[in-house]
């Protein structure tokens, strides 16, 4: 077999087709929205890999107006050839995990596909998808339900469709609602998804189309700048300190692509790739630039005088302060921490990423002097900021120790194992009253909360750290915080395993628990990455039929269930607020955890999180009116 072939024998076979739709958490994720557009993300990945290999230009992602999604490219189409397993190559691919060409480097050289088992992932998890290929001069169709084929074959090759001169893949498929949550497919997240993965392959272009609205939308996304232009694009709203910087290089035949930018704000933005995937939680590539990048900017500032003998170093985080950044790199066995790819695990990543950095930035710099003392300024400037506001964080924590226990405020559980704790975090007294006394005190704590909290995304830190509701939170949870001039915070430290924000079921409930997130989300984030803030869910209704039990509805789609299969006259109780609850109702509701509703909070996309959270609690009113009209659609109104 050649270089470069992709046929029949390219295929290869790891093991069998179970268990997926028994946990399909295990390959995608999660069952939420989140896991559903990963489906079409699997497919996506599929043909940006043929652009990869040097075959497709063109990818199509289309949202049907039936719910389906089809994805097509014009690259060389799936084999479709008799495997050595007696079947076609391309049924082979769609019923067996990790049975694909990506474990072939013939094949691919490098790719982005889920571990080899993403397309048969998406056809396990979908009520029907449809496969047609194009290549050899014909066109040939599959089709499946539920994962199971149902067209039989001949002699084990698929059926021809007709001719044709073009090649490419197109697949249309089915979410399996009986699966997923909803079935809805997030278009704000996909059209993101496409329009990252135009910026990293800027020989390509992506059409999008959503058929689901009135009038379709389509959009063509095409970005031949690449990279420099995702960080022109991120930083479009900020006073720039010097024009992009780009390097490219190879070490270790690893293919490293780096751009970067400091802007006059305090905070980072470093995002890593590697075969066009986002690692959410960055990884050996990001080590390396990162690590490379520290010692540069120091090795450069001592030599310029600006960092003496008796000064110490720039902190890692001084140096990025202001730094937005994309590090996409090509590995040809990429390894993942995780399923779902959110990790970089090679260690020769580090190495190379770390080596080609070092050399490409050196040249730079000695070339472009006043840039690098223009970078070196901003290192300057945060680790000013970091070694004052080291001293208010200790001047903050030392009075709140005397004060902390005897301010009334939290009412705290007598268990002091942080696995099996949890605290509600009560907006009113009168909520807070009832909460404390529901509770069940050994493993339950209440910490009320007067009024709407500091929005942190428009304060200053020396304000947020001033602020009496926010110390109390901070001390409470006993993990400290971090911010953009340093990090004091350790999970390990966290003295309950779920944080529960508890407000009212109308606007200012909603708003109070959006303050909370904005100030979990940019000063303490790991508690949401790893999974411990969840929003309690009161019931919105109390129903007192005249013959039965009385139940609690959650919301006006479990009233209107309840209409519908009641035949009985009742009494409907409609709860405007937690303080309307007694402590027994609330106990019934809310706290107990054999029957509450809680909502955890997840974050999969961080850039995105944080373009929202900016756009909608900082200062521009226009964008965040514009924002909200365009999501009002999606909003869950309490009427």
């Amino acid at each position: 077999m050649g270089k470069n072939t992709y046929d029949a024998e390219s295929i290869t076979v790891l093991e069998g087709l179970e268990a997926v739709r028994k946990r399909p958490g295990m390959y995608i994720g999660s069952v939420s929205t989140r896991g559903l557009n990963h489906l079409v993300y699997e497919i996506l990945d599929n043909s940006v890999d043929e652009h990869l290999a040097g075959y497709c230009t063109e990818i199509h992602v289309t949202l049907e107006a039936d719910g389906s999604a089809t994805v097509s490219d014009n690259g060389r189409g799936i084999p479709v050839g008799m495997h050595k397993k007696g079947i076609s190559a391309e049924r082979l691919v769609f019923t067996t995990l990790h049975a694909g060409g990506k474990f072939d480097n013939n094949a691919y050289k490098t790719s982005g596909g889920l571990h080899g088992v993403g397309s048969s992932v998406v056809n396990a998890l979908s009520t029907y998808l449809t496969v047609r290929v194009k290549t050899g001069g014909f066109i040939y169709e599959d089709k499946y339900e539920r994962g199971n084929p149902v067209i039989e074959l001949e002699k084990g090759l698929l059926p021809v469709l007709g001719k044709t001169k073009e090649t490419g893949t197109w697949v249309n498929f089915l979410p399996d609602d009986t699966i997923f949550d909803k079935i809805r497919f997030k278009e704000d997240d996909i059209k993101n998804r496409l329009h990252e993965t135009a910026y990293l392959n800027p020989g390509l272009t992506i059409f999008y189309e959503d058929k689901r609205k009135e009038e379709p939308e389509k959009i063509t996304f095409h970005e031949p700048d690449g990279i420099i232009g995702y960080i022109k694009d991120m930083n479009k709203t900020s006073e720039a300190v010097h024009d992009v910087i780009f390097f490219k290089g190879k070490s270790d035949n690893i293919e490293i692509e780096v751009a970067f930018q400091f802007i006059n704000e305090f905070h980072e933005n470093v995002m890593g790739f590697c075969n066009n995937i986002y690692t959410l939680e960055g990884g050996t590539h990001i080590t390396g630039f990162k690590t490379a990048f520290t010692n540069i900017i120091n090795t450069y500032a001592r030599e310029l005088g600006i960092l003496k003998d008796k000064d110490q170093n720039f902190t890692g985080t001084d140096v990025r302060n202001g730094l937005t950044a994309v590090v996409s790199i090509k590995h040809s066995d990429p390894r993942f921490e995780g399923q779902t790819k959110t990790k970089l695990d090679n260690q020769d990543a580090s190495k190379a990423v770390s080596k080609v950095t070092n050399d490409e930035l050196v040249r730079y710099f000695d070339r472009n002097v006043e840039i690098l003392k223009n970078i070196i300024a901003c290192a300057e400037k945060a680790a000013k900021l970091r070694k004052s506001e080291e001293k208010a964080k200790t001047n903050m924590l030392t009075k709140q120790k005397f004060s902390f226990d005897s301010n009334g405020k939290l009412s705290n559980c007598e268990s002091k194992d942080a696995s099996k704790c949890e605290i509600f975090i009560v907006e009113g007294d009168s909520a807070g009253g009832s909460a404390k006394m529901a509770r069940n005190r050994m493993y339950q704590a209440i910490l009320p909360i007067r009024g709407k909290i500091l929005n942190v995304e428009k304060a200053s830190i020396d304000k947020v750290l001033a602020n009496a509701e926010i110390k109390t939170m901070i001390y409470a949870f006993g993990c400290g915080f971090s911010e953009g001039y340093g990090n004091d915070f350790d999970i390990t430290k966290l003295r309950y395993d779920k944080i529960i924000i508890m407000a009212d079921a109308d606007v200012d409930g909603a708003h109070i628990s959006t303050l909370l997130l904005t100030l979990f989300f940019r000063f303490m984030p790991e508690l949401i990455y790893e999974g411990h803030v969840y929003i309690a869910m009161p019931p919105l209704y109390k129903v007192i039929p005249s013959k039965g039990e009385e139940e609690y509805l959650y919301n006006d789609e479990a009233l209107e269930k309840y209409k519908a299969t009641h035949n009985v006259s009742y009494k409907l109780q409609r709860y405007k607020g937690l303080g309307e609850m007694d402590p027994e109702q609330l106990w019934e509701t809310t706290l107990d955890p054999a029957r509450r509703l809680l909502k955890r909070v997840e974050i999969d996309d961080a850039k995105r999180a944080s373009e929202v959270t900016e756009l909608l609690m900082g200062l521009e009113v226009p964008p965040r009116r514009t924002f909200i009209y365009e999501n009002a659609n999606e909003a869950e109104l309490d009427v």
